[in-house]
């Protein structure tokens, strides 16, 4: 069997393994919706969301490597699971489960695929570059939208308070000074219709 061919079989067994994130579902539910998002919808929006609002990033950006690091950054929850950004139990970070999973998937691929995914996984998980961050504010500003579309969502679902929004939303910022001005109008006009509540 040649290079090439031993090359496209990785390539297609990786392209079926991934159809598994399909099954993944997240807490969050659609816009205006009751059904939950699953993790391909999710990650398909933020890589349409970059397309689209890249010219507020804080610094220009490369769309394409953004894109693709939205696209893949969920890809580990197929071994991993989805961990809700509000989980009192679970610390919603990088964990040896997600870095085991993400040998696991990309190894599928040939080495020169299977590294520079793993790459990218790992630039965003650290949301250090203009790249990730501007990524990591694409994935926390979905959210935000499809909650505030459902009257709260998630939030009063599991009883989140205004000042656990405001923690775990300010990444926006880190990204996007316009896009965060933005957000935060939104996280206010919650408050005042009633969606979030400020603890005294």
């Amino acid at each position: 069997m040649t290079v090439a061919k031993e090359d496209l079989l990785k390539q297609i067994e990786f392209i079926k393994e991934i159809d598994k994130i399909k099954y993944i579902q997240r807490r969050t539910k659609l816009i205006n919706s009751n059904r939950c998002e699953n993790d391909a919808e999710h990650s398909w929006h933020l890589a349409m969301m970059t397309l689209i609002l890249a010219e507020h990033s804080n610094k220009p950006i490369d769309v394409l490597k953004v894109i693709k690091m939205v696209l893949i950054h969920d890809i580990v929850e197929i071994d991993a699971g989805d961990t809700f950004i509000y989980d009192t139990q679970k610390n919603h970070t990088n964990t040896a489960n997600e870095f085991e999973a993400a040998k696991r998937i990309f190894g599928i691929l040939p080495t020169k695929q299977r590294d520079e995914l793993i790459d990218l996984w790992m630039e965003f998980e650290e949301g250090k570059t203009v790249d990730a961050k501007f990524a990591k504010a694409m994935d926390r500003l979905e959210p935000l939208l499809q909650n505030a579309s459902n009257r709260g969502g998630t939030w009063a679902e599991y009883n989140v308070p205004y000042s656990k929004v405001y923690e775990k939303k300010k990444i926006i910022k880190n990204g996007s000074d316009s896009l965060w001005k933005y957000a935060e109008e939104i996280i206010n006009q919650c408050v005042t219709e009633g969606i979030l509540k400020k603890q005294e």
